[in-house]
């Protein structure tokens, strides 16, 4: 599916990814499950995150942590209060920072916790695009404090794609138990 330029094709791609997702999920054996993720002989996956996410519960919490930096983004800027997508101190070179600490924040969380927030959030983000019109969310700078680019551009990244790099994740690791 090609990227989303409207409302209707972003919420489709978002409903799709994340049920592929669960699927995904519910389809994986059980031992891959409980075993801890181990990327470290793939030369091929260097970023950090295929280091950091040991687990499905962590790459679930990364989805919920992102979902409310966009639902906090979007609420703050339509009430008046200038806001940047990422909290201070972090910006988009540091954002690996932010995503170790989201990491470290959900430690305690339980994986059926992660399950709740990340269904919870999903919908909650699906709700707050649907208050916006395609002009809205995908004119460039239709809202000074998108930037550059389209309110409509942080959703598609925040939903069906950050969807599809859970999916990729979840793959790789469910491969070695196939």
């Amino acid at each position: 599916m090609s990227r989303p330029t409207t409302k209707a094709t972003l919420v489709e791609a978002a409903q799709k990814n994340f049920e592929k997702l669960w699927q995904l999920i519910e389809a994986m054996p059980q031992e891959a499950l409980d075993t801890e993720f181990d990327f470290s002989n793939d030369t091929g996956k260097k970023e950090a995150h295929w280091r950091r996410d040991k687990n499905l519960r962590d790459v679930l919490v990364h989805l919920y942590e992102w979902h409310q930096l966009l639902l906090t983004w979007v609420s703050s800027n339509m009430q008046g209060e200038k806001r940047n997508f990422l909290p201070e101190p972090y910006n988009w070179k540091t954002y690996g920072e932010m995503n170790q600490a989201f990491w470290q924040q959900h430690q305690d969380t339980s994986l059926e916790e992660a399950k709740g927030l990340v269904t919870d959030s999903h919908q909650a983000v699906l709700k707050l695009v649907q208050t916006f019109s395609d002009d809205e969310l995908f004119t460039k700078q239709h809202f000074d404090w998108t930037g550059s680019t389209s309110l409509g551009s942080y959703c598609v990244s925040t939903l069906s794609s950050h969807y599809d790099w859970a999916m990729k994740k979840l793959r790789a690791h469910a491969k070695k138990f196939a």
